[in-house]
């Protein structure tokens, strides 16, 4: 029998590779959708007129094409995360060791757009991106093990968009997304024994979804040299619905009812919403200003359910707090066309955390993030050019304290570590007109 949700999922997996990096943007959010945009931080990003990219942030920008247009970008990100364990003990308070290893590492991030123009004043486009994502992989005897092994959040959304000039001064958009979610949780389990009983074990909770979103949006010109748009994404409901499987577990954590079993996780991906405004100071520099809200508050926490197990026990419900809370990101970028050819752009955003020191952990060891970007975008002739960035990214040194006050780490254990971590990322794109 055909099965849409699987053959989706399997559509997307084999169309992008992708090892997304938490290193990139706050929370899980991913913003390297666009060369063109990353070269001045996203300053302008729902109201630029440069390309059919920054209709990611706004679908009313899909009116920059006046013929087909096809814009392929890719980001690729090198991240450095330090990890330095200051304390740490099991279930039974014995002291534990071990080094991280290599948590996060280099990654590619692509975006695809392609936009039809319908008649003079109507656009209708298609885009692939990877709105989220989150990935971490310590070796399997760190020190927090029983926190985390290994975290893979991925969130692929296809989107088909429709885009209108309502007037001169005005054009609007809408555009409906599938997105296909997946989730990997891997992490040691404590034997409950203090170190008497079987030893550890190995679990691993692996699961998908197909969700449905939109997006609107609209971009006005007030004044010659002036342009202010929003746009909104919407959140996205998915029930991660797969498999947890354990290994080299022994009889005392069978008795507690783990086991292999059928798990499922309701989550709501966070809304969006991108305020921007461009000015021309003269006609060859141009200001521009963004300010995007994510809806974090949308996750309060992962919640694994489990079904009963094939020894017929039932697994109590595995919860990590996020605690988080809806954040902000400011940029501000300048663009300067030195020739008829060649445009250089320059930014700096301040991309603020969800996490708070309660309820930050090993899964998810985030700070607040600064962005120094510089890019541009040289014209080969009339219908192809080629946008480039390089942004370079400060996180700010978070600690991860699991001092057991938390009911949810109960078989955790307590962590005490420092994250120092930056990246740097590379971007480029090919904007080609039919």
């Amino acid at each position: 029998m055909f099965n849409f949700k699987k053959s989706v999922i399997a559509c997307l997996s084999a169309t992008l590779f992708i090892s997304s990096q938490q290193a990139i943007a706050a929370g899980f959010a991913l913003n390297d959708h666009s060369a063109t945009a990353s070269g001045n931080a996203l300053a302008g990003a729902a109201a630029s007129r440069e390309d059919i990219s920054f209709s990611f942030w706004n679908p009313a920008l899909l009116t920059n094409a006046k013929e087909t247009t096809l814009f392929l970008s890719g980001a690729a990100v090198v991240p450095d995360m330090n990890v330095t364990v200051n304390s740490a003990s099991d279930a039974g308070g014995n002291e534990i060791s071990g080094e991280s290893g290599d948590v996060i590492g280099e990654s590619y991030i692509p975006s695809f757009y392609l936009a039809i123009p319908v008649s003079n004043n109507i656009v209708t486009g298609v885009s692939l991106n990877v709105p989220f994502g989150l990935a971490g992989d310590y070796k399997n005897d760190w020190a927090g093990r029983y926190h985390s092994a290994e975290t893979s959040v991925q969130d692929i959304a296809l989107a088909f968009s429709i885009a209108a000039n309502a007037t001169s001064w005005l054009s609007v958009g809408a555009s409906f997304q599938l997105h296909s979610a997946s989730l990997k949780l891997d992490a040691a389990v404590s034997d409950l024994s203090g170190g008497t009983g079987d030893g550890d074990g190995y679990g691993s909770i692996e699961g998908d979804d197909i969700g449905a979103g939109y997006a609107i949006g609209f971009i006005v010109t007030p004044f010659d040299g002036t342009r202010f748009g929003v746009g909104y994404r919407s959140e996205v409901d998915v029930t991660i619905e797969g498999n947890v499987t354990y290994n080299d577990v022994g009889t005392i954590l069978t008795a507690n009812g783990v086991d292999n079993a059928y798990i499922y996780s309701e989550n709501t991906l966070p809304d969006l919403l991108t305020i921007s405004l461009e000015q021309d100071i003269t006609d060859k520099l141009t200001l521009g200003a963004s300010a995007i809200k994510t809806g974090w508050s949308s996750m309060p926490e992962l919640r694994i359910h489990f079904d009963v197990g094939e020894d017929g026990n039932k697994q109590e419900d595995s919860v990590l707090t996020f605690g988080f809370d809806d954040t902000w990101f400011y940029s501000t970028g300048l663009a300067y066309n030195f020739t008829d050819n060649l445009t250089m752009r320059i930014g700096y955003a301040q991309d603020n955390s969800p996490s708070s020191d309660q309820y930050r952990s090993a899964r998810t060891p985030d700070g607040d993030r600064e962005w120094y970007s510089l890019g541009g975008t040289y014209n080969f002739s009339d219908t192809l050019n080629m946008s480039f960035a390089y942004t370079y990214v400060e996180i700010e040194k978070v600690n991860v304290m699991r001092d057991g006050s938390l009911a949810e780490d109960s078989a955790r254990g307590k962590l005490n570590a420092d994250y120092d971590t930056t990246a740097q990322v590379f971007s480029l794109a090919v904007n080609k007109t039919f």
